[in-house]
């Protein structure tokens, strides 16, 4: 009686399933055991193939896109065995570390959360994805350090080295903090409106110099971009309107300039603060080259170690 029911049973999934019905999920990996299946390839893959949908146009794209989503499964291939040996090694990344890390690489590149955010939203990518690629390196380098057993050595003659070769990333730029008022040509402005505004923007430079508050003027008047009272924080040489940057950078401290005229409106600038040009000296640089360079030493320890880890394990792909 089992048998008969098992029977009909087949038969009735048979035909009530449509005639092009397709399997959506699959197990395309076996790592040791532990599955991927295709659902969270797709899954994962997905932001980076619209990225790429969206900006390359090539001939071969569909290849270069087949080719990013192997590199893909690779990746997650890895991510499993690292989680399977730090398992075995009982070792774990706290949030709080993830967070430190975030936190200290922000204030090293003098980024904000915001800049961060922004950067991740262009990326099509997210905070949380981000902090799940922190949490993996930070693993990873535990898993190297700790199947090394031994530290590395970074010695002061390679920090030498290091620092000679790239002196060009450690050139302290030249920029000004500026206060800034400005005028923005009206769309399509003629020369009599263009006139009107300087005469708007000369009448404010006159306040200025009877002493009146730069702050309270650029609150009220200026329609570009900055903080309250116009300051617009250190700006880089070269990095404005040719005529303003010239202007800029010809100023004392706490100088005034006159009404400069830029192909976007009348600006009246003030320089608050100044900050010079000069390679760094290597005192003020040598523990973040030590990083660098103990952070390439990892890196290249992590592939050959995940290689070795590779050959070791008992990985199929069904792709």
């Amino acid at each position: 009686m089992l048998k008969i029911l098992c029977c009909l049973l087949a038969v009735w999934i048979s035909f009530s399933m449509p005639v092009h019905a397709e399997i959506t999920d699959r197990i395309i990996a076996i790592v040791n055991g532990d599955v991927i299946t295709l659902m969270e390839l797709n899954n994962t893959f997905e932001p980076y193939r619209k990225k790429m949908e969206e900006s390359y146009r090539g001939p071969d794209k569909e290849k270069i896109i087949a080719d990013n989503r192997l590199m893909m499964l690779n990746k997650m291939i890895e991510n499993i065995l690292i989680d399977q040996e730090a398992k075995k090694a009982g070792l774990i990344v706290k949030d709080e570390e993830v967070m430190e890390t975030i936190t200290n690489l922000l204030a090293r590149k003098k980024y904000t959360m915001e800049d961060l955010l922004n950067n991740l939203a262009q990326e099509n990518s997210t905070f949380e994805a981000h902090k799940k690629d922190v949490k993996e390196h930070l693993l990873r380098m535990k898993l190297v350090r700790h199947e090394l057993k031994s530290k590395i050595m970074i010695t002061e003659e390679e920090i030498g080295e290091y620092y000679q070769q790239n002196r060009e990333n450690y050139e302290g730029k030249e920029a000004v903090r500026l206060k800034q008022i400005l005028l923005i040509f009206p769309r399509g402005a003629d020369e009599k409106v263009k006139t009107n505004l300087r005469a708007e923007v000369d009448a404010i430079l006159a306040r200025l110099q009877k002493g009146e508050s730069f702050d309270v003027i650029a609150s009220r008047y200026s329609q570009g971009p900055a903080a309250a009272g116009g300051d617009i924080g250190f700006v880089e040489k070269g990095s404005m309107q040719p005529v303003v940057d010239s202007a800029a950078f010809s100023l004392k401290k706490d100088e005034l300039s006159g009404v400069i005229e830029s192909s976007i409106g009348f600006h009246i600038i003030k320089v608050i603060d100044k900050r010079g040009a000069g390679i760094k000296p290597i005192e003020s640089v040598r523990e973040e080259i030590k990083a660098k360079i103990e952070e390439d030493k990892w890196d290249k320890k992590y592939l050959e170690w995940i290689k070795e880890l590779r050959k070791k394990s008992v990985i199929e792909i069904k792709l």
